[in-house]
């Protein structure tokens, strides 16, 4: 072979290797349905009847007013290379029971009714003294030990 065949392949195979590092990783969570699961809930059901279809729920919530509820839920991520992993699609499928545990009324909900929950970034205060990193070292040095006998 010719040095520049050589030279040619090593450059395909590292345009290829470059190419298959910047191909999104798809990760898919949760629940995942089979085709026409969701169809089949309507009201009236028992739970048994719904996980019989379903499964088990991915959580459950109970409100001791109106009854348990089960939400099947499911997403879809997708991270390019070493970038932060960016959610795609996210599914929540909620059935509402009556105290008596038939299906009261259910829900598809998307991506898109969510809400974005403003998280407090706020720290809590300690009492003291703050330092830096180079204080609290030479703090240690210049301490005298104490003369407790």
């Amino acid at each position: 072979m010719s040095h520049r065949s050589t030279r040619r392949r090593i450059l395909l195979l590292g345009a290829g290797a470059l190419l298959a590092a910047c191909t999104p990783d798809v990760v898919h969570h949760g629940y995942l349905p089979r085709k026409g699961d969701f169809e089949k809930i309507h009201e009236g059901m028992t739970k048994a009847e719904v996980e019989a279809i379903l499964g088990s729920p991915s959580t459950t919530a109970t409100v001791d007013i109106d009854g348990d509820s089960y939400y099947y839920i499911s997403s879809v991520t997708k991270q390019t290379a070493f970038f932060k992993p960016e959610i795609v699609d996210r599914k929540v499928f909620a059935i509402r029971f009556d105290r008596d545990g038939r299906v009261k009324s259910f829900a598809l909900y998307g991506l898109e009714d969510g809400q974005i929950v403003n998280i407090s970034d706020r720290t809590t205060p300690t009492p003291g003294r703050e330092m830096t990193i180079l204080q609290q070292l030479f703090s240690n040095l210049t301490a005298r030990p104490s003369l407790a006998k």
